[in-house]
């Protein structure tokens, strides 16, 4: 009896306690396989304790795990720090911070991505959606009026037969929206407290018009778009918490207005931009960012801002290539704005293309200068072998390249025909080269026909220079193979997406 009881003891203690903070999981290695059997669906953020963006999460994520324990779900939120538990973080493929993904029913493998807002209520939504019908039933008034007050956005659909095509295709919408609850109500009373007379879908929110009721036939890509259209504010305001909806959503096109909220004019400013946003709902995604803020001056930097070059307006293209445009005015006038943005429509506008002057010592050193302003004149000059680097002045990876970079450029400096440069990609850019990570090394070979070779080989002096002498045949690859460039979402992480193991980062994120 005594070696049963010893062995019971063992058996208890050797399972590793699962401790919680503010309502949310302490997870490490030792205790995950415990966790998931006690608790099959988690939530689990993975982050790194200097990481702003996980710092920033903290409090909504313990908020949603405060909100769900409150309801009595058995879902759950868990948080494991990756820098601790490296083992557990490489098993799941976390390459930057917050990575966030859900595990489902106990099981461990092929976690699904968590993909909506970093706000509690846009997680327990999610959660909700992946856990539960992806349609509630309003079965009175009081649940309505509890729906639409617990969310920010709320769809509910009124119909009276269940089994109709247009409750079908609302459904049907609902099973492909993460970010957003949907509900429907067959009672009289529900129509009447909202004052719906016929078959409807109306969308609630707290902001804007407060309320958009569905016009047109009930279709799934119809609800859809509808959703889409008016489920962000007319302006949105660039911040932590929204930039997943921001960078995540299916608008790729988006103007952004750069201004202090501390500007006297704030408030005459926003209501000229948001009464502009008004004619370009779902098309054109309009956003504010504060050019007083620390966090965003990474983003003016990006689009060639500084502070009291603030307010302005810029507009950007999120699709396969990032492109920028800039107004031919300065002014921020509701007209003005909307000459622009249709003038976009249009297809009539002209890429902006930032260049810094060309410094009068350009071709003194070593490794030559390269702006926008001299850039296809040097490197696509006939005659010339030109190796560039494509950097930017907070890249840490550059700065470890530089001093091997200026050797490359010492051993070539009085060649013929081999030239060696730099160009500060983040203030100067490229209609021929499109660059999304740092360092982007290119090769452009002597020639009329303008080629363009990615250089994939050893950041050494010796892989450098047996790729110039065999021409860029050894270490190369045509432009355009390089798996490891980065998608234009990757702007909303680019001070804490790094990989675990420093020394086989190869590239900053832009």
């Amino acid at each position: 009896m005594l070696k049963f009881l010893l062995v019971c003891t063992l058996a208890v203690a050797s399972r590793a306690e699962v401790g919680e903070e503010e309502d949310v999981l302490v997870l490490k290695k030792s205790n995950f396989d415990e966790a998931l059997k006690a608790h099959p669906n988690i939530l689990v953020e993975f982050y790194a304790p200097w990481c702003g963006h996980c710092k920033a999460l903290a409090p909504e994520f313990a908020k949603a795990a405060g909100m769900l324990k409150a309801e009595g779900s058995e879902v759950r939120l868990g948080k494991v720090d990756a820098t601790e538990e490296t083992e557990l973080a490489q098993e799941y493929g976390v390459r930057g911070y917050p990575t966030i993904k859900f595990f489902k029913g106990g099981e461990k493998e092929s976690p699904k991505e968590y993909s909506a807002g970093r706000q509690a209520d846009d997680i327990v939504a999610w959660l909700k959606k992946r856990t539960g019908p992806a349609v509630a039933t309003l079965a009175g008034v009081t649940e309505a009026e509890s729906l639409i007050a617990d969310n920010e956005v709320a769809v509910i659909g009124f119909f009276k037969d269940a089994d109709s095509e247009g409750a079908k295709a609302f459904e049907k919408a609902a099973e492909t929206t993460d970010d957003v609850p949907f509900a429907v109500t067959a009672d009289s009373a529900v129509f009447a407290k909202f004052e719906v007379s016929k078959d409807s879908v109306v969308l609630f929110k707290k902001f804007d018009e407060g309320r958009n009721t569905f016009d047109g036939e009930l279709t799934k890509e119809n609800l859809l778009a509808f959703v889409k259209s008016n489920q962000l504010p007319l302006v949105i305001e660039f911040t932590e918490q929204t930039a997943p909806k921001i960078f995540g959503g299916e608008i790729k096109s988006h103007i952004l207005m750069f201004l202090p909220k501390t500007a006297k004019d704030f408030q005459d400013k926003m209501d000229q931009f948001k009464k502009a946003a008004e004619g370009f709902k779902g098309r054109i995604l309009f956003i504010f960012i504060d050019s007083d803020v620390d966090d965003n001056q990474r983003i003016l930097e990006f689009f060639g801002l500084k502070k009291e070059e603030c307010p302005a307006i810029r507009l950007i293209t999120l699709e396969d290539e990032m492109t920028k445009y800039r107004p031919e005015s300065d002014a921020i006038t509701a007209e003005s704005i909307i000459s622009f943005c249709e003038l976009f429509i249009e297809g009539k506008l002209k890429p902006h293309l930032m260049s810094q002057d060309i410094p009068e010592d350009w071709d003194k050193n070593p490794v030559r200068v390269l702006v926008g302003k001299n850039f296809e004149e040097v490197v696509f000059d006939s005659s010339k072998n030109v190796f560039v680097e494509f950097y930017a002045p907070w890249c840490g990876h550059c700065k470890q390249l530089t001093p091997i970079w200026e050797k490359l450029g010492e051993k070539y400096k009085d060649s013929a025909d081999i030239i060696v440069a730099k160009m500060d990609s983040t203030a100067n850019e490229i209609e021929a080269v499109k660059v999304h990570s740092f360092p982007t090394l290119k090769f452009f070979p002597a020639g009329e026909e303008h080629k363009v070779i990615d250089y994939n080989g050893e950041r050494t002096l010796e892989g450098f220079t047996k790729f110039l002498e065999s021409g860029g045949k050894e270490g190369g690859a045509p432009a355009g193979d390089d798996d490891d460039d980065l998608d234009a979402e990757d702007l909303e992480d680019v001070d804490d997406e790094k990989d675990l193991d420093s020394d086989d980062d190869e590239h900053d994120e832009l």
